[in-house]
């Protein structure tokens, strides 16, 4: 990521939804060292905000719905909600939660793209959002997956104005230039019934090291540990309830 804090249409934040909460804290833990505080209050039904130091990095929350599935979410930081939630619906997305307040900290709603891809925006008030980005154990990129990248271009080019470096295998999102996350055609690398989603990477200092503790503490290795041609070397990997997320190395310069 070619910026290092939250900026108006970039990813602020991601977020664990979860089946077993106490297992995820433990799990990540183990696998970035994370510092997992959960909110007392009932109201707040579990959240938990994860740290390193000082710095929020990511949360893990219980499931809310039974419709909700095990996964991480990513938020996008908006100016104002409301009116990003009617330019979803303009641009042929659908808003399925909010807009809604949370607590005094930011506002808050979950969208679909036009491909079904779930994320979220997030309009800060007390909270911006991840206080540290592409740190190891951090956010570093986030990457759409999904079966029609020239309608999903569409609408996120139209929703957040961002600017696209395409080549024929790969998408690169930017905001005034400077990248943040990508986008990949699903193809038929995935069963049909998984849908088009949003995925977040962290930066590792040792991505074949990291991939080995989550198989240890008995998560899985989705896609194994690869270097991208001029780019960094990444992992694609399942906690022990099935949420994917990615780890990625950057490439050094020689």
């Amino acid at each position: 990521m070619e910026f290092d804090k939250p900026v108006i249409g970039g990813p602020c934040w991601t977020e664990l939804g979860t089946s077993d909460l106490e297992g995820a804290k433990r799990f990540y833990t183990e696998l970035f060292g994370w510092r997992p505080e959960t909110d007392p209050r009932q109201e707040a039904g579990g959240y938990t905000v994860a740290h390193l130091g000082d710095a929020a990095i990511a949360a893990l929350t219980p499931l809310y719905q039974e419709s909700q599935p095990v996964a991480w979410n990513v938020s996008f930081a908006v100016a104002d909600t409301d009116e990003a939630a009617r330019r979803v619906e303009e641009a042929g997305g659908t808003v399925v939660l909010g807009p809604m307040d949370i607590f005094d900290v930011g506002r808050f709603a979950v969208a679909l793209d036009p491909t079904g891809a779930a994320f979220q925006l997030w309009q800060a008030r007390a909270f911006p959002g991840a206080g540290l980005f592409n740190a190891p154990g951090t956010l570093g990129w986030v990457e759409l997956a999904t079966r029609s990248p020239d309608r999903a271009r569409d609408f996120y080019t139209t929703l957040f104005g961002w600017s696209v470096n395409a080549s024929q295998w790969y998408t690169e999102w930017g905001i005034d230039g400077k990248e943040f996350g990508g986008m990949a055609d699903m193809g038929d690398r995935f069963p049909p019934e998984v849908p088009a989603h949003w995925l977040p990477y962290f930066a590792v200092t040792d991505v074949d090291a990291t991939a080995q503790v989550a198989e240890q503490a008995d998560g899985a290795v989705f896609v194994a540990p690869t270097d991208v041609p001029d780019g960094p070397r990444i992992a694609v990997l399942r906690d022990p309830q099935g949420a994917a997320f990615g780890v990625f190395k950057a490439r050094e310069e020689d």
